[in-house]
């Protein structure tokens, strides 16, 4: 079995992995920090399992399950994840994983869930093999062929006479990004939405063009379907590209043979053609945040880590989430915790430097000053103001 982890946390990956080899040293583990290291390893290798967690830099574990089910019919998903809302849990077995884990994994549940797993790989791996090879082959193919056809550049005698009868009408659309750097990710997003939103509103395929653009070959259902599906792509991709994009398109075309002269064209115009933004609001930006937060309170949290989840700068993103929150990025992070030391004191069997440690503090000094600062009185006061009068409500 080869099992892809998935999580921005190494602790969880690793620790995930180590009980899983134990068990089962003759399968295949491969782990990615991040859903763009997914995407290559998913491209490269042939994963038949992917356990991933929800909140990551870039894009959540359901959005990367959700853009990868049509490449990766096959693969079975088991969402990880620190959060205990029915919302996730309702949303991945409707897109269909087969589990839902809450951290901390127990070891005994994780291999279990293994267990359960392999007899449904074991049944479709013959059957798989053989269909993913031959769609990928057809796909390269198709794709080199094409990619040189529409640049204008000779093909070395292969026959396109099955792809012209199968599109005697014809519109194509490209998506063009503008970034400074390598863009693995984004294309496999363009590339599964696109691939999704032509089979839904007609036939044709997808190819990648160049490293930043990739174009489609579309004959639609219905005449003048292509607005609206231009409009649900304009959607998708300000929900879930991180970086600016362009959306062109040709007119019905009913020749193969002007397909060079109107890529160049799209090429041209794109020069005059203005760019299109990731449109999540501020709001929703500084939800995922605290989100994260809120899961991750008692680790080493950081402002540029968090930054990261949501894909902004940390300058920026410090300003947004003081404007949206009334608090600083450390203040709110300080003032979660103690309101979670202030719970955990009303347990007369924890030590306080348990509490230290389940907050986020290894020094119980410290932690002790802090709570002090924020409420006036030290840990223990508290505690024994709690225990004077049981049925007064502490503050």
């Amino acid at each position: 079995m080869k099992i892809l982890i998935v999580d921005d946390e190494s602790v969880i990956r690793e620790g995930i992995m180590r009980t899983i080899q134990r068990a089962y040293p003759q399968y295949d583990i491969y782990l990615a920090a991040s859903p763009e290291e997914a995407v290559q390893l998913l491209r490269s290798c042939p994963i038949e399992v992917v356990l991933t967690d929800i909140l990551m830099p870039g894009m959540t574990g359901l959005e990367l399950m959700q853009l990868s089910k049509a490449s990766y019919p096959h693969i079975k998903w088991v969402i990880i994840s620190a959060y205990s809302e029915f919302a996730y849990a309702k949303e991945a077995m409707t897109l269909g994983a087969i589990d839902y884990l809450l951290k901390p994994i127990g070891k005994q549940l994780l291999l279990e869930m293994i267990d359960k797993l392999k007899p449904l790989i074991d049944r479709e791996a013959e059957k798989i093999q053989e269909s993913k090879m031959l769609s990928a082959n057809l796909k390269f193919l198709r794709e080199a062929v094409f990619q040189r056809w529409a640049s204008g550049l000779d093909i070395g005698g292969m026959d396109m006479t099955s792809m012209i009868n199968n599109h005697p009408r014809f519109q194509l659309v490209m998506v063009k990004m503008e970034s400074d750097r390598t863009l693995h990710l984004e294309h496999f997003i363009i590339d599964n939405v696109l691939t999704e939103l032509t089979a839904l509103y007609g036939t044709g395929f997808v190819t990648t063009f160049d490293a930043k653009s990739l174009l489609g070959l579309i004959t639609t259902n219905e005449e003048n379907a292509l607005d609206s599906m231009l409009e649900e792509l304009r959607n998708c991709l300000k929900k879930y590209i991180r970086v600016p994009f362009q959306i062109m398109h040709s007119e019905v075309l009913h020749d193969f043979d002007g397909i060079p002269a109107e890529v160049q064209r799209m090429h041209q115009d794109s020069v005059s053609h203005e760019f299109e933004y990731y449109a999540t609001s501020g709001n929703e930006i500084i939800e995922v945040a605290i989100q994260y937060i809120r899961a991750y309170y008692n680790t080493d949290l950081s402002l540029d880590k968090v930054a990261s989840i949501v894909y902004l700068n940390p300058v920026y993103f410090s300003q947004v989430f003081k404007q949206k929150t009334g608090y600083g990025f450390k203040e709110y992070v300080i003032h979660l915790r103690m309101e979670m030391a202030k719970q955990l004191l009303l347990n007369p069997q924890l030590k306080l430097a348990d509490i230290s440690e389940r907050i986020g503090y290894q020094d119980v000094k410290h932690f002790t000053q802090v709570f002090r600062r924020k409420y006036n009185v030290t840990p223990t006061e508290y505690r024994q103001e709690c225990r004077v009068d049981a049925r007064k409500a502490c503050p």
